[in-house]
């Protein structure tokens, strides 16, 4: 694999520098978005619904999805939460690894004495711990959207932008605790115990369940196609394009061939990672992803703190412009729709793409990996996302540095000087954070897009390695050269996913429903039998 690397580094060297060429890149740039542009346009077309406002049609299929899913399931969105923490933090691994009823149901006394052999035998399948599970999916979501996007949104719809936000992120809750369960329920594990999930199985075995086999072979056909095209646009070529630019600027990079070079180091450290597949992806992003977000999160508390005076005006400011939408373009619907499309975009619920990391996890009960992955738009959107507004909004009081419905391209540093502001220097930690956050976009894109590739070319060690190679090779490419309708390409296949995720997801939602009374009698059962003096099992793990 090393030596593979070594020569295709080589052979493209010299190509990529020609490619740095602006005419070259341009002149690539425009052919690509003559061939792709109607598709583009297709999948982000605004519905008008007068001349002031429009709204993209798909985002009316996400939050309508989540809307559904919500209502459906009695506001699992909360009803869960405390159960989310519970499950993460290992309360209920006994009954997910061997079953309630092998551990707690009705047993003769010569079983019983067998139970702790059992539970250091026997486990449920699946590679990963439902927290790794959990990192491995928020880090392809927390990422440049939470440090850029947000400004971004605030910048065109204010700080009302704020709370439609959070209320995406509520509601997506639902979303991905739906298609979660679903991803666990019909995923399918390999002879070595390697497990293939994802809506390209949910969709296939699910529907074929409900005598729509066509139907689901044409939509997981669909996604899987969908699913590698965005792995190398959005999480790939986007992520690496970014870290590469804000690297050069930060140590101030003259050198023509900065961001090929930079590429090529990036490259070869997301190779060490995904050349381990989702167990190598896994022990990463658990280590990364808190370090950080606590990091972020960290510097926006103390920014908050210093600043604890001024949070009561901030979120008058988000209420107020959330139902007014003063000086706004678009008025209320202009805000509500900024806020909403940032909240859906970012934490991708109904995307899809999170239940491929989540069907990798270790348990009897899929419903239990549905109620963690609720926790993800939460951390995500409701958390990331609002400290960034709330140090944006209560910084720019004094600074002044935004004028709120005046759009801004250049998200990152708006949000550095915010940050700034009150810590100095700490746009150098948020560079360092933008990177990080891209590297952890991509491995666990890397496994997303790897996963629709098994599905569509088979499994074996060829076909991996001919997509890792493939992949690699983007992410030089992404550092080295700006394609901005290759990447405009890639985020409409991202978004492309939503359609035949949400058709299977709303078709199969008795299923999910099913699995969730499952999972709940299961803990229903370990309390009654621990109330009627049985041992609690965990500390035999």
């Amino acid at each position: 694999m090393k030596k593979l690397l070594l020569s295709l580094f080589t052979i493209l060297t010299p190509l990529l520098s020609f490619a740095q060429e602006p005419s070259t890149s341009e002149k690539i740039d425009a052919t690509f978005r003559d061939y792709t542009g109607w598709f583009v346009q297709g999948i982000f077309y605004e519905i008008p619904f007068s001349e002031e406002f429009k709204i993209p049609w798909v985002l009316i299929v996400l939050i309508g999805g989540a809307v559904y899913f919500t209502i459906y399931f009695k506001l699992i969105n909360f009803t869960g939460f405390g159960t989310a923490i519970k499950v993460v933090r290992g309360k209920y691994e006994d009954i997910e690894k061997h079953g309630v009823d092998t551990l707690y149901g009705d047993v003769t006394e010569n079983e019983g004495e067998n139970i702790i052999e059992t539970i250091r035998d026997d486990s449920a399948d699946g590679e990963v711990s439902h927290f790794q599970a959990l990192t491995a999916a928020l880090s392809a979501t927390v990422g440049l959207g939470n440090i850029a996007g947000v400004a971004v949104a605030l910048s065109i719809g204010g700080p009302g932008a704020t709370f439609w936000m959070i209320l995406a992120g509520l509601l997506g809750m639902a979303s991905k605790f739906a298609e979660c369960t679903l991803g666990v329920k019909y995923r399918d594990v390999g002879p070595d115990g390697t497990v293939y999930g994802g809506p390209m199985y949910y969709l296939t075995k699910g529907l074929r369940e409900k005598g729509a086999g066509m139907l689901g072979k044409i939509l997981a056909i669909l996604f899987a196609i969908f699913v590698i095209g965005g792995s190398f646009g959005g999480g790939n070529m986007f992520q690496a394009n970014q870290a590469a630019a804000q690297f050069i600027k930060l140590f101030e990079i003259e050198n023509a061939n900065g961001g090929m070079y930079f590429g090529i180091v990036m490259a070869i450290l997301v190779a060490v990672v995904i050349i381990g597949g989702i167990k190598r992806i896994a022990k990463v992003t658990e280590k990364v992803v808190p370090f950080m977000a606590g990091i972020y999160v960290l510097a926006a508390l103390i920014i908050l703190g210093a600043n604890f005076t001024l949070i009561d005006d901030a979120f008058s400011l988000i209420f107020t412009g959330a139902f007014s939408g003063l000086g706004i373009a678009g008025g209320l619907i202009g805000v509500m729709i900024q806020g909403i499309r940032r909240g859906a975009f970012s934490n991708e619920a109904g995307v899809g793409s999170a239940a491929i990391a989540h069907s990798a996890v270790r348990t009897k009960y899929p419903a239990s990996e549905g109620i963690v992955a609720l926790l993800e738009p939460f951390v995500d959107t409701v958390v990331i996302c609002t400290m960034t507004a709330l140090v944006i909004i209560i910084t720019n009081f004094d600074g002044g540095f935004m004028e709120y419905g005046t759009p801004i391209n250049e998200g990152v540093e708006i949000t550095a000087v915010a940050f700034d502001s009150v810590i100095p220097h700490f746009s150098i930690i948020l560079t360092v954070a933008v990177i990080l956050f891209a590297f952890s976009t991509m491995i666990s894109w890397s496994y997303y897009g790897m996963q629709g590739w098994k599905y569509l070319f088979g499994r074996g060690r060829v076909t991996d390695l001919v997509y890792k190679v493939l992949f690699l090779f983007f992410v030089v490419v992404g550092a080295s050269i700006s394609l901005g309708a290759v990447i405009d390409f890639s985020d409409a296949m991202i978004f492309a996913m939503v359609v035949p995720n949400i058709i299977g997801v709303v078709l199969l939602t008795p299923v999910v429903r099913k699995e969730l009374n499952r999972y709940m009698n299961a803990i229903r059962k370990k309390a009654e039998a621990i109330d009627d003096g049985a041992e609690d099992l965990r500390k035999h793990m």
